[in-house]
């Protein structure tokens, strides 16, 4: 499960789309962009491959949630 997950916009001022996501999974702290087309750019480390459809459907959830409410 994903704890502690935060996210801001990518752009200050302006109204285009992206945002930087961070989060933690299983103790471990991951980062990246999230795009608006839903594709994540990994920061320092990507997401175990075994875990990653688990971890992508969450950060869909949360920023359905958060941004596009």
């Amino acid at each position: 499960m994903i704890t502690h997950f935060q996210w801001s916009p990518l752009y200050k001022k302006a109204a285009l789309p992206g945002w930087r996501i961070s989060f933690y999974f299983k103790g471990t702290h991951y980062d990246g962009i999230y795009h608006n087309n839903g594709r994540i750019e990994w920061g320092t480390q990507a997401p175990p491959k075994d875990n990653e459809d688990l971890i992508l459907s969450q950060i869909q959830d949360l920023m359905l949630y958060h941004v596009y409410e």
